[in-house]
């Protein structure tokens, strides 16, 4: 549905305000539903990996840096060739992607007991529902949050690299804590650019590939809050 350029606050009549209303609830349901079906592939693949010994195999050998960097490899494919790209290809690739993190998030598996992954997984489903809800029905503009949390996400980037040579506790506990706040955050704030993307309108085949590419937000955010709420709530095996 073709809605042009027009802001949400921009006052509608009643008819079309409720065409928008349909519209715009089976727009966000497909991007819920492909973000959904991401996590169960992810959490499928890595559980598989882990248990089958596929993970144990790989993890000293350079296979697994083509794992690691692999998906960050598609995230660029998507951002940068989604104009080029076909809607069923975009969402091709976004499950192709979706299962190769699973395949490096395998290692959660082994390194935390079940229990406490399930505990985390329902803590960061609650946080990302009522973060997502927020960001969907709050009327106030949240873009001037978003470069605070996309300068606090670089922070965390630095952070980490640096961390991975200096292997401190204290650092990483810093790190997880303020990951939590900023993706908390993203996830409101991703949630209503995804809403205003809709009311540009552009057509169906395009409309399907905003559905995908705001997937793709949404699944970032709930993974890596649920990787930080781990660091921090995991119990580790002995």
């Amino acid at each position: 549905m073709a809605l042009g350029s027009q802001p949400r606050w921009t006052v509608r009549s009643a008819a079309t305000q409720a065409g928008i209303d349909v519209g715009l609830r089976e727009y966000m349901l497909r991007v819920y539903n492909y973000m959904a079906s991401g996590l169960a592939l992810t959490g499928i693949v890595a559980y598989v990996a882990a248990y089958s010994g596929f993970y144990a195999r790989i993890a000293h050998t350079p296979l697994l840096w083509l794992v690691i960097l692999a998906p960050l490899g598609l995230v660029m494919v998507m951002s940068y060739g989604m104009q080029r790209m076909q809607a069923s290809t975009l969402q091709a690739v976004f499950w192709l992607y979706s299962g190769l993190m699973g395949l490096s998030l395998a290692m959660i598996f082994l390194v935390f007991t079940g229990t406490s992954i399930a505990r985390v997984f329902f803590i960061t489903a609650g946080t990302f529902a009522a973060m997502s809800l927020y960001g969907y029905t709050t009327q106030r503009d949240l873009t001037q949050f978003g470069s605070f949390l996309f300068m606090g996400l670089i922070g965390i980037i630095i952070a980490a690299l640096v961390n991975m040579f200096i292997l401190s506790s204290a650092l990483q506990f810093a790190i997880s804590v303020i990951g939590v706040i900023v993706f908390t955050g993203l996830t409101a704030w991703d949630t209503q650019q995804i809403k205003e993307m809709y009311y540009e309108g552009d057509g169906y085949e395009i409309a399907s590939k905003k559905a995908v590419m705001g997937a793709l937000r949404l699944y970032l955010d709930f993974i890596n809050l649920f990787m930080m709420l781990m660091q921090l709530m995991g119990t580790r095996r002995d």
